[in-house]
């Protein structure tokens, strides 16, 4: 595992050297080339300034930023590097909330942080551990990619785990949500609706979490890679039933999907029962 960062997590006086990680594992995606249709021969790009017509090369581009139509202000790398930013190094924890406070919306990437080097170590476990007990979570803000970063940590069994949170003015409301109209739910449905959600309560553990669209995108390419040919499966029709209706069945096919319990038959008592008596017998004639 190669590390993305490197520098520090520090709150109040404690630092601590870290490297942090990619959480996401890139290699399990399923990528196509594009090609031409003719001759199969693959597709590549040219860099062309929409000025002058010319293809230029990675040396021969810069950045800039559109002040005004057409008008470019250039940053060179040089000039980012003199950002002077304790964040570029540093992720300086400003305070530690409970989860139930950071809204769901602001979730983006995951990030693993190690220790750096032996020395981190105990430093390292203290925090996990600390993060763990009380239940709370860092908020701090790195650099990472050219851009400031809102960081939550929090621990994630022996380690810690970073979320890159989104800036609250970049999420949208969901009262911006079209069609929106304060429709109050039936008292009738709304307990059949919890019925079945009772019904169909488990853990998180034992749903099947499995991306059943990408192993039938490789099935579809084993299948062209032999010749065979690619089956199509018809798409079901879903039948137009009244929410009522459609909870009692709902409903009704939950309980029977879940294992009966074993009813206590008291076959297992009564054969002890007869079995001491027999012993008692022996006893006694003896």
């Amino acid at each position: 595992m190669r590390a993305i960062w490197k520098g520090h997590v520090r709150f109040s006086m404690v630092t601590i050297p870290v490297r942090i990680y990619n959480a996401i594992e890139t290699a399990e995606t399923i990528r196509f080339n594009q090609l031409h249709r003719e001759d199969h021969g693959r597709i590549g790009y040219e860099k062309k300034c929409k000025k002058c017509d010319q293809v230029v090369t990675n040396e021969d581009i810069i950045k800039g930023y559109e002040y005004e139509p057409d008008q470019y202000v250039i940053i060179e790398p040089d000039d980012l590097d003199k950002l002077k930013l304790k964040s570029t190094k540093i992720i300086e924890i400003e305070g530690f909330v409970d989860a139930s406070e950071v809204h769901p919306t602001l979730f983006d990437s995951p990030y693993f942080a190690g220790p750096d080097g032996e020395v981190a170590s105990k430093a390292y476990a203290l925090l996990c551990q600390t993060l763990k007990d009380t239940g709370k979570m860092g908020i701090g803000k790195v650099v990472l990619r050219d851009r400031e970063n809102v960081m939550l940590l929090t621990a994630q069994e022996d380690g810690l785990l970073l979320y890159k949170l989104r800036y609250p003015n970049e999420v949208r409301s969901v009262q911006d949500v079209p069609q929106l109209n304060g429709a109050v739910a039936n008292r009738e449905e709304l307990k059949l609706a919890k019925t079945l959600v009772d019904s169909m309560t488990t853990s998180f553990e034992k749903i099947e979490l499995k991306d059943r669209y990408k192993e039938a995108v490789r099935e579809l390419i084993q299948a062209k890679i032999e010749g065979k040919e690619v089956v199509t499966v018809a798409e079901e029709e879903e039948p137009v039933v009244d929410i009522m209706t459609a909870l009692k069945e709902s409903i009704e096919q939950a309980k029977t999907q879940k294992k009966p319990m074993k009813k206590a038959t008291g076959k297992k008592k009564a054969a002890a029962s007869e079995e001491k008596s027999t012993k008692s017998k022996k006893r006694k004639s003896a």
